[in-house]
């Protein structure tokens, strides 16, 4: 036997009720989690800058390199959205970059912080500058289409330039030119 088709309506209009319920419940647990995992990468940014504030590059080494991976994630989650992909993107660049500074940071500590810097040092720092270079061009505003640039993007842009003069320093305070 089969089941008789519901052609009641006012059988019907509850369940489409609750299928849309459901859909926008989806919809929405979707949406908080991409805000979740967007609030863990600055909570782990915030993290890094908290480590070297209390002078430990090690902890920011590891903080960043974790950073790096949320920005990875939320790059492949939108895959389908270019601006967001290309954000998330420069932003994992410019979060490896980061990463590289502080563990050369820590190498040059625990080579005794004899100057000239090992070649170990300089080349985190040289690795560390050209991934600078690609976030830089990722984050450029003419990578931006038009009306999608945010604060977010002109926040990493800054960031972004404020970490070359770093870079620039450590490179001629452990004398690796």
């Amino acid at each position: 036997m089969s089941a008789a088709p519901i052609t009641n309506v006012a059988t019907v209009r509850p369940i489409l009720g609750l299928g849309c319920i459901a859909a926008l419940l989806i919809a929405n647990l979707a949406t908080a989690q991409l805000i979740g995992n967007k609030a863990e990468m600055d909570r782990l940014q915030g993290k890094a800058e908290e480590a070297m504030a209390s002078d430990d590059p090690e902890g920011a080494a590891m903080a960043m390199g974790l950073a790096a991976l949320m920005a990875k994630y939320l790059a492949k989650t939108n895959q389908n959205d270019g601006s967001a992909l290309r954000l998330f993107y420069g932003a994992e660049i410019l979060f490896r970059s980061q990463e590289h500074s502080y563990r050369a940071m820590v190498l040059f500590r625990r080579a005794g912080g004899q100057l000239p810097a090992s070649s170990g040092v300089c080349g985190s720092l040289s690795l560390a500058q050209s991934s600078l270079q690609q976030a830089l061009t990722m984050l450029t505003p003419e990578n931006c289409e038009p009306g999608v640039c945010t604060a977010e993007s002109f926040q990493l842009q800054q960031a972004a330039a404020d970490w070359r003069t770093v870079i620039d320093s450590l490179i001629a305070d452990y004398q690796c030119r």
